[in-house]
């Protein structure tokens, strides 16, 4: 092979040069995914947590068996959120403290401001009964300003991820604490006296389930759930419930039909 002469050997190197800058700016450009714009859809999936309480309808801070709804709802939050995060969502909290009071109505904002695939709203309940239960709305309801709502495909996918979200509880606490089921908000007197849906529902613009983690009325339940293992025993088990509804990479664009 002959050599080049002096000025091809310099044309080459020129013609090189380029394609040498491009390849060491490209290994330079790892810079953050930019923020979504408005009308498209989030990098990352989004999930919702609602720590029930302190909200309009009440406290949440009346003590039974040594602890309280707001306390036991922002803790499992607090847990789930981690969780969540370490599988690759984004997680939106409705509150910044456990003291914070926060309205329904603005509580499901906050999920449709973020278009979380899912809400998942944390309670306690208190009755006769012991353990678990998930509700989801299954018809529309009306608040006091008129405002009707969900939509039908708010309803479907909610239906869904109560489905899979106890599940997953079913599944994970089996021994632990009763299982009481999937159920509407129609069964709640919230839910009965709008219609047949939570003002968290009604407001909502993407699935959006309740879970009543426990009875705290219930010794038994009370125990489960003060202790630091109960606590992340419910959101291990809620974080799968929220894995086998959004799956990955799944996001939410479901608008309001009402």
């Amino acid at each position: 092979m002959k050599l080049l002469t002096p000025v091809v050997l310099l044309l080459a190197l020129q013609l090189c040069a380029p394609a040498a800058q491009v390849k060491k700016a490209v290994s330079k450009s790892a810079t953050p995914t930019p923020a979504p714009k408005a009308g498209e859809a989030p990098a990352r999936t989004v999930v919702c947590i609602d720590p029930g309480h302190p909200s309009e309808v009440a406290s949440g801070k009346n003590v039974q068996n040594g602890t309280s709804e707001a306390h036991v709802d922002w803790a499992v939050a607090s847990k789930l959120r981690d969780l969540l995060e370490a599988r690759g969502y984004t997680v939106v909290l409705t509150k910044g403290s456990e003291d914070e009071l926060v309205r329904n109505k603005d509580r499901a904002l906050v999920a449709n401001r973020a278009r979380a695939a899912l809400m998942i709203r944390l309670h306690c309940d208190a009755s006769e009964e012991r353990g678990y239960a998930v509700y989801y709305p299954d018809r529309q309801g009306r608040a006091k300003d008129g405002t009707t709502g969900p939509s039908q495909g708010v309803i479907d996918e909610s239906r869904r991820a109560a489905e899979a979200v106890h599940a997953a509880l079913a599944d994970d606490l089996g021994g632990a604490l009763n299982d009481n089921g999937v159920r509407t908000d129609m069964q709640t007197k919230v839910g009965r006296e709008q219609g047949g849906a939570l003002t968290g529902s009604i407001f909502s613009d993407v699935p959006v389930v309740t879970v009543e983690m426990v009875v705290l009325s219930s010794p038994q339940d009370a125990q489960f759930i003060k202790a630091e293992a109960g606590q992340q025993r419910m959101a291990e088990a809620i974080a799968d419930g929220v894995t086998r509804f959004v799956g990955p990479t799944r996001t939410n664009t479901q608008g309001r039909k009402n």
